[in-house]
């Protein structure tokens, strides 16, 4: 037998034994449209597709990682039973809360291991360059630690102001923790000369998610910390949907374009500011090892009328805790659902919430950019509008070039909700979120006042103006829905 023969002979058993193997382990604990889309890559080019997919197709942690997070979350269960305790969870709800808002905390705290706290008062700040001004004149006023979390951070010319405050905190004898994603961040330019700036001020700063291979440091790439969070002396945070840098991303092509970003942020005061504090511990102890006892005992008094819960997310916590609080709310609506997102990529629970509250006569309301600034998840998002359309629910798209990036709801006149979660696959599977649930006060109404504001400025998407769209648009749409299942 010949040598082309025989080399034929062990592709074809290779090619063979990768599809029989394929079709028993990529379906493990995955959805059932994610498991097809990879089966069809495997099934297409299997010596490819199983090399890609053992890269991005597997949301497993090492697990020296792995099990420090089952460890600290353990104990963040553990070490809640007192606030629990002291907050009395009933009596922070308030007399009229809609039916399903018990069971939703319930529901978030069985998962996140967060309780809801009463007597809070939440700042929303919509002004980009002003929400990192007030942080770094909150730096300015700290006295013990500040902690500082970001998916992507840079030193540029509207956050140097935050790097200074942070410099001269150090300089007062204030301890500065700073956690930045690693591939996130990394991508920015000027990532070097911020690293310099770091190593050599008194902040301990540490990359989360580190992808090091000569260091031993190696996951799926796409695994990400995407959260934003600053806490100073465990009373008063920051926390929404705005990362550390200025709001063209320091892009040149963005600058050119005149596309800037735009973020919805939240300062706080109360009770919620220490959960969000354990959020932050979490990922200092599983990228360092060191647990900040001292600081987590610090209890923020209350300071308002507004009751909430921190929702923490991502590979480390009960799968989906974000998805399952988003669909449990918009189920829960009675009369209006207001979502704003810069990638609306959903599931199919998601999509039947969405879709079905409109059916039932909920007004629906969904806020998306005009613009790209995501090719692939751009067009996946498109290939939703003709379903979201033909439901009743009604699209308004922010006009080019800004990119709405805020990622907030809001339910009939009960809950607000606001954080760093997308409405898509990889948010729900794949990024570590924190997203904030609010309600009583005025909280809604003044989140109200964001949407009314993105309403005024949208231009409506009508169904007749969508199935006029060319056939190529179309096709590319589809396309990229497809990449979105390979999670």
């Amino acid at each position: 037998m010949s040598i082309v023969a025989v080399s034929g002979a062990l592709l074809y058993v290779l090619d063979l034994a990768i599809k029989v193997l394929a079709l028993g382990l990529v379906p493990k604990n995955r959805r059932p449209s994610s498991g097809m889309a990879w089966l069809l890559v495997i099934m297409l080019v299997p010596v490819i597709g199983i090399i890609v997919f053992w890269m991005l197709g597997l949301t497993r942690l090492d697990r020296k990682r792995h099990e420090r997070q089952r460890v600290l979350n353990d104990r963040v269960m553990a070490n809640t039973q007192d606030l629990i305790a002291r907050e009395e969870v009933g009596g922070a709800l308030p007399p009229d809360a809609p039916a399903y808002l018990p069971s939703l905390v319930a529901l978030n705290e069985n998962l996140g291991g967060l309780p809801v706290v009463a007597g809070n008062r939440i700042d929303f700040f919509g002004d980009y360059s002003g929400s990192i001004d007030a942080m770094a004149a909150e730096i300015g006023r700290a006295t013990t630690f500040v902690h500082v979390e970001f998916y992507i951070t840079a030193c540029d010319r509207v956050t140097e102001g935050f790097f200074d405050a942070l410099d001269a905190a150090v300089a007062r004898g204030v301890t500065v923790r700073l956690l930045l994603d690693h591939v996130g961040s990394r991508g920015i330019p000027g990532y070097d000369k911020l690293v310099e700036r770091l190593d050599a001020s008194g902040i301990q700063w540490r990359p989360m998610l580190p992808i090091r291979p000569l260091k031993g440091e190696f996951r799926r790439p796409d695994l990400r910390n995407h959260r934003k969070i600053l806490v100073v002396d465990g009373l008063s945070a920051f926390t929404g949907s705005q990362n550390l840098i200025e709001p063209g991303y320091n892009k040149p092509k963005n600058h050119k374009a005149g596309r800037e970003w735009v973020e919805l942020t939240c300062r706080v005061e109360g009770p919620l500011v220490n959960e969000l504090d354990v959020v932050f511990a979490t990922d200092w102890n599983t990228e360092t090892g060191e647990t900040l006892i001292d600081e987590l005992a610090v209890i923020a008094p209350r300071a308002g009328d507004v009751a909430g819960q921190i929702i923490p997310s991502g590979p480390g916590v009960v799968a989906e805790n974000n998805l399952r609080a988003f669909t449990t709310l918009i189920y829960g609506a009675r009369h209006r659902i207001s979502l704003t997102s810069p990638y609306f990529v959903p599931d199919e629970s998601l999509l039947y919430a969405v879709t079905t509250a409109a059916q039932r006569g909920v007004e629906v309301e969904l806020f998306v950019s005009e613009e790209k600034d995501q090719f692939m998840v751009f067009h996946a998002q498109r290939s939703y509008y003709e379903a979201l359309l033909r439901a009743g629910v009604r699209i308004h798209l922010y006009p080019r070039p800004a990119v709405l990036h805020s990622k907030h709801m809001s339910i009939d006149d009960d809950v607000a909700l606001l954080g760093s979660s997308n409405m898509d696959m990889r948010s729900f599977a794949l990024n570590y979120e924190v997203s904030t649930l609010l309600f009583g006060g005025d909280v809604v109404a003044r989140m109200r006042a964001v949407e009314d504001r993105y309403r005024e400025l949208s231009r409506e998407l009508t169904l007749e103006d969508w199935l006029g769209r060319s056939r190529g648009a179309a096709y590319v749409d589809n396309v990229m829905r497809l990449t979105s299942a390979l999670q």
